[in-house]
C-alpha cells in the first residue's frame, strides 16, 4: 500500500552523487507543475511547467493564473513557509544504483529460506552466470542510461511504465484507502458539513502548494535543533543547488516533493496498451459523485481564492437533496474495468459527443464521493474489529458506480460523516497522501469553517452546480452492464478482517529494546508458518523519498534470521525464554538492517526490476526473451507475493487497507500505536483470514512472553 515505511539514516554520505537538475525556479504568476523528464523516444506533450511531474507518459495542460495574496493571515492558506516548497529539490541526492554483486547477494539471501539445497544450488548457478554475462551488460547499460538522465531516478520511468502498462482494473489491484480519524463533535459530523470542512482544508492545501509556500518535507534526526524557526531562517538563505547539503550537515534530511503536484487536478486516462496521466494545474472545480450521478462546482473563484464556506456548504447540500434515483447505467463502473476495455469505451464516449463532460471530470481538483450509507462508525479502539470491516469495504471499493477510481485522489464522505481517501497509485505513493491527510484533518478539526448550526439559504439558480450528463449509446450501456457484473463478482469474493491486539504497542516493545516493526513482521511469519507449515513470500513497502524522484523499495521480512527464529519457537527445545529472546533480537536487528538498506536505495528488487525491463525493451517488449536468471521458477515464486504488507501510524488516520496482490495472497495493512497494534487484513475467499488472525494473536502473545522472560509451554 502507498503509506510506506520511511527510515532515513546518517549513512547518506555513502550514496551522494553529483548531478545536474532541471531548473525548478518559480515564475511569478504561474501555476506550479513540473518538468517532464521523459527518457523515452516517444513524443511527450509536457510543456516543461514547474513543479516536477516526473511521468514519462503525462499530458499536462498549463495556463497562467493570478496569484492570490500570500499574507500570513490569509485564511486561504494552511501556513506560509519561509522555506519555499521546492527549496531542496534541486540538490536532493540521486537514487543510487546498487552494485550488481550486492544486489545478487541480497537476492540469494532472500531466496535461501524457501529453497532446499538442490534448488538453491540451481538458483545460485543461474545467478552467478547472470552476474558475469547478461547481468553485467545490462547493469552497465543501466548505469549509462542513468548518467544521461541525471534529472531523475533510474526507477522512475520503468515504475511508471509498470503501472500505466498494467491492463488489470485499478480497483482492488492498485487503489488503497486510508480512513480519516473521526470527527468527535456531532455538529461537525453531518455529511454536508464534514464534506465542506474537508473541501475547504483541501483547497487551502492546494493553494499553499500552488504558491510554493507549503512547508517542505524534512526528516529531522534532532528536531530540537532543526525543526525550529532558527533553522528555517538559516536554511532558506542557502542557494537551492546546495540547500540539501546544508540541512544534511545539521542532521536534517529533506525529502522528494515531486509527487505532490499530482494530488490535485490529475486523472489516469485509459489508453490502449498504456495509460496516460492527465493534469490541469489551473483547475478550480471539484467533481462530486452521489447515487451514480456526477456533478461539478467551483471550489475556487477566478482569482484562485476559495469560495466562502456558506457557498460551498450550499452546493453540497444541493447535491445531497437531489432526489434523482440511481441511473440505469452508472458511468463510474467503467473505471472498474480492465484498462483496454475501458479505453475502447472511453473512445466511444468521445465519439458520441461527451468530450466536454469528460474533460470537466478529468481536470477536477478532487473527487468527492457522498455515500448514502453510513460508514459503520468506529467508536473506540475496543470495538474497531467489530465495526471496521464494512467500513473498509465501503472505502476500498464502495458500490462501484459511485466512484471514479481513475482520479488521483478521491475523498469519500459517508452519510454519518465518516471520511476516507481512496487514491489511484500510478502517480505516487503514500508519503504525499499521508501528508495531505494529516494537514487536512488537522486544519478541518482545529478551525472548521462551518458547523451543523449554520443556516444556509437555498442555492441560487445560477448554474452553481452542474450535473454532467453523458450520452450513452448501446455499446457503452452494454459495457457498463458488463463492468458491473465483473465488479460485483470481484468484490463479493473479497473478505476484510480487522483486528486489534492490546498491550503490544510501541511503548512495550521499545522497553524491551526491540523494533516494533520487526516484531510485527516476525509475528506474521510465525503465524503463517504455524497455519501452513511454510514461510510466506512477503513484501513490505519502504519509501525512498530521501532521493530525487524516489518511489519505493521492497523489504523482504521472510529472512533466514526470521525463519530460524520461528522454527526455534516451534521446536521449543530448549524452550526457555533465555534461549529464544536472543533469536527475537537477532531477527529484529536483521529486519532493521534490511529496512535501512531499502530506505537508502540498497535493496535488490527495484534494481532487478529495472534490469529486466531493460532486457524486455531490447527484445521488443517480449517478457519471454529475457535472461535465464529471470526464467528461474524460484524468481517467479519469490515475486508471487503471499503477504503484501504496509504500515502507517498517524493521529489523522484510523485505519487503511488494500486488496491482496495475488489471488492466494493477503493484504496486511497495520499500524503500531503506543499500546496497541491494529491490522486490517484482506483476502479472497480461498484464504482463511480468521484462522490467520488467531495464529497472529498467539504469535504476538508468545513473543511478548519471551520478551518478558517467561518460558513457553510445550
Amino acid at each position: 500500500m502507498a503509506a510506506a515505511l520511511i527510515s532515513v539514516s546518517v549513512t547518506a554520505r555513502c550514496v551522494l552523487r553529483k548531478g545536474r537538475l532541471v531548473s525548478m525556479s518559480r515564475r511569478p504568476g504561474a501555476t506550479l507543475a513540473l518538468a517532464c523528464c521523459s527518457t523515452s523516444r516517444a513524443p511527450c506533450s509536457c510543456r516543461r511547467p514547474l513543479l516536477s511531474m516526473h511521468s514519462p507518459h503525462c499530458v499536462v495542460a498549463t495556463q497562467r493564473r493570478p496569484v492570490a495574496s500570500l499574507a500570513a493571515s490569509d485564511p486561504g492558506y494552511l501556513h506560509r513557509s519561509i522555506v519555499p516548497t521546492l527549496h531542496f529539490q534541486k540538490s536532493l541526492p540521486r537514487l543510487p544504483i546498487p552494485k550488481l554483486e550486492d544486489t545478487l547477494r541480497r537476492y540469494l539471501a532472500a531466496q535461501q529460506p524457501f529453497l532446499n539445497e538442490a534448488a538453491f544450488r540451481r538458483t545460485e548457478d543461474l545467478t552467478r552466470a547472470f552476474e558475469v554475462e547478461e547481468g553485467q551488460r545490462l547493469h552497465k547499460e543501466l548505469l549509462a542510461k542513468d548518467k544521461k538522465n541525471k534529472h531523475t531516478s533510474y526507477i522512475s520511468e520503468p515504475w511508471f511504465n509498470m503501472y500505466l502498462s498494467g491492463r488489470e482494473p485499478v480497483v482492488l489491484n492498485h487503489n488503497p484507502f486510508m480512513l480519516f480519524a473521526k470527527e468527535e463533535r456531532p455538529a461537525y459530523s453531518t455529511q454536508a458539513v464534514r464534506a465542506t470542512n474537508l473541501a475547504i482544508s483541501a483547497a487551502r492545501f492546494l493553494r499553499t502548494l500552488r504558491d510554493g509556500v507549503l512547508e517542505p518535507d524534512v526528516f529531522h534526526l534532532n528536531p530540537a535543533k532543526t525543526d525550529t524557526p532558527g533553522f528555517r531562517r538559516w536554511v532558506r538563505l542557502l542557494p537551492p543547488a546546495f540547500s540539501w547539503y546544508g540541512a544534511y550537515l545539521r542532521n536534517a534530511y529533506p525529502l522528494d516533493m515531486s509527487q505532490y503536484v499530482n494530488l490535485f487536478s490529475s486523472t489516469r486516462i485509459p489508453c490502449a496498451l498504456r495509460d496516460q496521466l492527465y493534469m490541469q494545474p489551473d483547475a478550480r472545480h471539484v467533481l462530486v459523485m452521489r447515487r451514480g450521478h456526477l456533478y461539478t462546482f467551483d471550489l475556487l473563484d477566478e482569482r484562485g481564492d476559495i469560495l466562502s464556506p456558506l457557498q460551498i456548504l450550499a452546493r453540497f447540500q444541493y447535491i445531497i437533496s437531489d432526489p434523482s434515483p440511481w441511473p440505469r447505467h452508472p458511468l463510474g463502473f467503467l473505471t472498474t474495468e480492465r484498462r483496454d476495455t475501458w479505453a475502447a469505451l472511453r473512445q466511444r464516449l468521445l465519439e458520441t459527443g461527451n468530450s466536454a463532460a469528460l474533460k470537466s471530470l478529468d481536470s477536477a481538483v478532487l473527487c468527492f464521493c457522498l455515500d448514502e450509507e453510513n460508514g459503520t462508525r468506529v467508536q473506540s479502539k475496543e470495538d474497531v474489529a467489530a465495526s471496521a470491516s464494512a467500513l473498509s469495504h465501503a472505502m476500498l471499493h464502495g458500490r462501484g458506480g459511485d466512484r471514479w477510481f481513475d482520479k488521483s485522489l478521491s475523498v469519500i464522505v459517508a452519510n454519518d460523516g465518516n471520511a476516507a481517501v481512496n487514491f489511484e497509485h500510478s502517480w505516487g505513493d503514500g508519503v504525499a497522501v499521508l501528508r495531505f491527510m494529516n494537514e487536512v484533518f488537522q486544519d478541518s478539526t482545529v478551525q472548521p469553517a462551518v458547523d451543523g448550526d449554520t443556516s444556509v439559504p437555498p442555492l441560487d439558480a445560477d448554474n452553481a452546480v452542474r450535473r454532467l450528463d453523458f450520452h450513452l449509446d448501446d455499446v457503452v450501456k452494454a459495457g457498463v452492464d458488463t463492468a458491473r457484473k465483473h465488479f460485483n463478482r470481484s468484490v463479493s469474493a473479497l473478505s476484510i478482517v480487522p483486528i486489534v491486539f492490546q498491550g503490544y504497542g510501541k511503548d512495550f516493545l521499545k522497553k524491551q529494546k526491540v523494533s516494533p516493526d520487526g516484531v510485527l513482521q516476525l509475528a506474521l511469519q510465525l503465524a503463517y508458518l504455524r497455519l501452513y507449515g511454510t514461510p510466506a513470500d512477503t513484501y513490505e513497502s519502504c519509501s525512498t523519498a530521501a532521493f530525487r524522484h524516489g518511489r519505493t523499495e521492497t523489504i523482504r521480512p521472510a529472512s533466514r534470521a526470521a525463519i530460524d527464529c520461528c522454527h526455534a519457537f516451534f521446536a521449543r527445545s530448549p524452550f526457555q525464554a533465555s534461549s529464544l529472546r536472543p533469536l527475537v533480537q537477532t531477527s529484529c536487528l536483521h529486519h532493521g538492517q534490511l529496512t535501512k538498506e531499502a530506505a537508502m536505495g540498497q535493496g535488490f528488487d527495484r534494481h532487478l526490476f529495472a534490469l529486466r525491463r531493460l532486457a524486455m525493451q531490447q527484445n521488443g517488449g517480449d517478457a519471454t526473451q529475457v535472461p535465464a536468471f529471470y526464467q528461474d521458477p524460484a524468481y517467479a515464486r519469490l515475486n508471487h507475493i503471499i503477504l503484501s504488507t504496509s504500515t502507517l501510524s498517524s493521529d489523522a488516520v484510523t485505519l487503511g487497507g488494500f486488496a491482496p496482490v495475488t489471488p492466494n495472497g493477503l493484504g496486511v495493512a497495520y499500524g503500531i500505536h503506543n499500546d496497541w497494534i491494529g491490522c486490517n487484513v484482506s483476502a479472497y475467499t480461498s484464504q482463511n483470514v480468521p484462522d490467520l488472525m488467531r495464529a497472529l494473536d498467539m504469535s504476538l502473545q508468545e513473543i511478548g512472553d519471551v520478551l518478558l522472560g517467561e518460558d513457553l509451554k510445550k
